[in-house]
């Protein structure tokens, strides 16, 4: 994929699939040590070991409408071509989370792409889900928890045209913000 943004939308697709009420994504970035890490944890139905062995190979599909999966494979080569790592952690009745580091300064970094979108679609497709989203840079960070949201709207839904432009601007002055009103 050219950026990473449509890994995570995979990733949180499949937890949706699973169940998942409650959908945390978490970008980090450190200049420092020129990583960007990405968690997707979510409370769905969680896997088997037996899963989770296979969910690693692109042959391995639970879905019924094709053969292959290729959302896990392809994000954990994102992060290994990169020098960084991957990990995948599930267990039944508990959810799943899916880590990976990136090397930013690597040849084959893929860049993060547009978050804002994945984001607003992840939120606004499944207006019956909670999600959080959160973005660190150097330690400040930035949390969009739609619990927290729905809270303060009542019964107006997420996906509301004039709430929809609303979260637009909201992150992105918030992600300008963490990085000095320049992105």
């Amino acid at each position: 994929m050219r950026e990473l943004s449509l890994n995570i939308l995979d990733v949180a697709q499949n937890s949706i699939s699973a169940g998942a009420s409650l959908i945390t994504v978490e970008v980090t970035e450190d200049t420092e040590l020129k990583t960007l890490s990405v968690n997707i944890i979510d409370n769905g139905s969680g896997m088997t070991s037996e899963q989770l062995e296979k969910v690693r190979d692109p042959f391995y599909t639970t879905r019924t409408t094709r053969k292959v999966g290729m959302g896990i494979p392809l994000f954990k080569m994102a992060a290994e071509q990169t020098g960084g790592c991957f990990s995948i952690n599930s267990a039944p009745g508990k959810g799943t989370e899916v880590s990976a580091v990136f090397k930013t300064d690597s040849v084959d970094f893929t860049p993060l792409g547009d978050m804002r979108s994945t984001v607003i679609m992840l939120v606004t497709m499944n207006t019956d889900r909670d999600f959080v989203y959160r973005r660190v840079l150097d330690g400040r960070e930035f949390v969009l928890d739609t619990r927290e949201i729905k809270a303060v709207l009542g019964e107006v839904p997420l996906d509301n045209p004039d709430v929809t432009e609303w979260l637009k601007g909201y992150i992105d002055e918030n992600v300008n913000n963490l990085y000095g009103g320049v992105q």
